[in-house]
């Protein structure tokens, strides 16, 4: 079961559970639902509530005890007793079912309007009879007075067929030249029909004549796909809704011929099917993506019902918030929603159920299959395997067996669980080892001072702070900070040395305050004995101030001096850089190579080269050059030492640095003269 919040109201997907694979045999399949658990945990309202591929319509029988579901291949009807929450029948056709309708209350009348045109009557026992219409049809309904059965399609005739003559009756001919839908009033039995053409056209059956023509495209504007109607139902004698094409909803009273309201799905999906909820005023209208369940009145949503594939069908039972859904996969979807109604007394456990049960969410990926990239199968050594049954192409990997990957993963890495075990079984032995100097104190090895802070504000503070120290010591949130080294508080860093005269004076001011406290109540204490009145002085505010300006003035002292204790500390570490660097000589035979590192002093460094020995000036200074003369032990090495910049070189570059300036505004740029030449040619 999967429960999902829309707002206020709870949606239960009783169809919800563990899935398994449609690569799966049957077999297979029977056998994970025999042995694995959460498959026999799951909740199967109805069992085998489903098609072998699609689903294209469900209905419920007028007197609730029986659902009615057809689908394909091969074309089928199913029929499930609700009491015994399992299937009844199954029968098989010739072609789709378009459409069918109960004729009776229970399953023993039914007509079936099929793909290829026939009409087949089911009894009891099976099927009746089957006869053919003329065009291909689209819907059908029931009139029970005159025990027609009005059949509309591709034509703008409505035929009629008599049940109780076994005959067709002359048809009623129409203004449209398609027709989609058809519905009959259950209280005065007026027959409405929606057109291709966005009307609807109503008939009465006692006169044979149409009495009324209502144009429902001409009330939706601004709307780029025509509205032709693909769905009519009535809540009562006077109210009606129509669904069109262009995914909007329009409710009628069949007294006015503009709408009481318009509803827009908003993905121009057509809507197939409607109905209403009479003790909540809500309606259900559905279209191919969702299920939308929004207020009669207002129009505001108050629920929806999505599904990864489209939806053909819904019913629902009467005064209860259980739905069915005929979907375009083999399985139907049963929904319940409690806030619609509770739910039939067949299955009156959900109430209790969704009482205790809290949301759960239903893993996508399979338990028994394990995913892999393409890089992983290659590291398992299983690459082989590409093409075969063994795996099973998915986006940009592959599903492979739980098993089989176990396998390859242990030759793969065979030492993997011996490392985890050891590692394991050392962790768990320096745990009970005991330490050779035991010391019986309650303080935690990390961060002990905090603990040691907050177990005297707890005991001698103020609320507030006895409120705070309590909850940080006892919230399993802040267990880490006391246990885990990562959270130590490191007293070498420079933000706790600046921060540390700042605490410590706090301490202070703290343990004063609390002294001045408990001689204060002491005072009280013989005041009140000797019937004095209590109260403050100004020499008390003054010498209060004249303590907190001491206080205030010792430690903003301490913060200065401990940061610039921290500055000469930074200072003295990068000096020992810098000749850390000018030891860093290598020497390879002829060639000298000097790492240095960059500084901007340029000042320093020349007073420091020329303070050095001879080989530290010569590397620094240019290359050395080995000349050999002569025979071999004649050698002559050449090197020249540069000269500080005096002030007649300061002069010589700012001369020349004015002549390349002159020279750059005198030389015009060859672009100009290019773009001249273009001109004149």
């Amino acid at each position: 079961m999967l429960v999902t919040d829309v707002g206020e109201v709870k949606i239960y997907n009783l169809s919800a559970g563990k899935a398994l694979p449609d690569w799966v045999s049957d077999k297979k399949r029977r056998e994970a639902q025999r042995k694995n658990v959460d498959i026999n945990r799951r909740i199967e309202l109805i069992q085998d509530f489903e098609m072998p591929t699609v689903a294209t319509s469900v209905d419920i029988s007028p007197d609730g005890q029986y659902i009615l579901a057809t689908g394909t291949y091969k074309p089928r009807v199913k029929c499930y007793e609700v009491n015994n929450l399992s299937l009844k029948f199954e029968r098989c056709f010739d072609s789709e079912v378009v459409k069918f309708k109960i004729l009776s209350d229970d399953y023993g009348k039914i007509a079936f309007l099929q793909a290829d045109r026939y009409v087949e009557f089911h009894a009891a026992h099976g099927r009746h009879y089957r006869l053919r219409i003329p065009r291909f049809g689209r819907d059908l309904d029931y009139h029970k007075p005159s025990c027609d059965l009005f059949l509309v399609g591709t034509s703008s005739e409505i035929y009629r067929l008599n049940t109780e003559r076994g005959q067709f009756l002359q048809s009623y001919e129409t203004s449209a030249s398609s027709i989609n839908t058809c519905e009959v009033n259950p209280e005065h039995y007026l027959l409405c029909v929606g057109s291709q053409e966005g009307t609807v056209e109503a008939w009465d059956p006692r006169t044979k004549s149409r009495c009324g023509v209502l144009d429902v495209a001409a009330s939706i504007k601004n709307n780029d796909k025509f509205p032709s109607v693909s769905s009519l139902k009535f809540k009562n004698g006077l109210q009606m809704g129509v669904g069109t094409t262009s995914g909007h909803v329009l409710l009628y009273d069949i007294r006015a011929k503009e709408p009481l309201l318009i509803k827009d799905h908003l993905n121009e999906l057509p809507v197939k099917k409607l109905d209403f909820n009479k003790e909540h005023n809500a309606v259900y209208s559905l279209d191919a993506a969702m299920l939308k369940i929004w207020d009669e009145s207002t129009g505001k949503q108050l629920a929806y019902i999505e599904s990864n594939s489209n939806f053909n069908d819904f019913t629902t039972s009467p005064r209860s918030g259980l739905f069915f859904l005929a979907q375009e996969d083999a399985k139907m979807l049963t929904y319940y929603i409690p806030n619609l109604g509770p739910a039939p007394r067949w299955c009156s456990f959900l109430d209790n159920l969704t009482e205790e049960i809290e949301s759960e969410y239903v893993q996508n990926i399979y338990d028994d299959y394990k995913f892999i990239t393409k890089h992983e199968l290659a590291e398992l050594g299983l690459s082989h395997l590409e093409g075969t049954n063994m795996l099973r192409a998915y986006m940009h990997g592959f599903f492979i067996d739980i098993r089989l990957y176990n396998k390859a993963k242990t030759i793969a890495d065979p030492f993997a669980f011996e490392r985890y075990r050891k590692e394991k079984i050392a962790k768990q032995i320096q745990e009970t080892r005991p330490a050779r100097l035991q010391l019986k104190s309650k303080l935690p090895k990390v961060n002990a001072e905090l603990v040691e802070k907050l177990l005297t504000e707890q005991d001698a503070g103020s609320s507030k702070l006895k409120a705070a120290a309590r909850s940080l010591l006892k919230d399993d949130r802040f267990k880490g900070m006391f246990e885990n080294p990562d959270f130590a508080v490191d007293k070498t860093a420079q933000e706790y040395r600046l921060l540390n005269p700042v605490l410590t004076r706090l301490d202070k001011t703290k343990a004063k305050k609390l002294k001045a406290q408990q001689e204060a109540a002491e005072a009280a204490a013989v005041k009140q004995k000797e019937g004095e009145e209590e109260g403050s002085t100004d020499d008390d505010l003054f010498s209060e101030k004249e303590d907190s300006s001491d206080d205030e003035q010792v430690w903003t002292k301490e913060v200065k001096r401990e940061y610039n204790q921290i500055q000469r500390e930074t200072k003295r570490a990068l000096l020992e850089e810098d000749d850390e660097d000018e030891g860093d000589v290598e020497y390879d035979g002829s060639s000298v190579q000097v790492q240095e590192k960059e500084d901007f002093n340029i000042s320093q460094n020349n007073r420091k080269i020329s303070k050095a020995g001879l080989g530290k000036r010569l590397a620094a200074s240019k290359p050395v050059q080995v000349k050999t003369i002569g025979g071999l032990g004649n050698c002559q090495m050449t090197f020249s030492t540069e000269r500080k910049k005096n002030n007649y070189d300061r002069k010589r570059q700012m001369e020349l640095k004015k002549h390349r300036e002159e020279r750059k505004r005198v030389i015009r740029p060859t672009t100009s003269l290019g773009l001249r030449k273009a001109h004149k040619k």
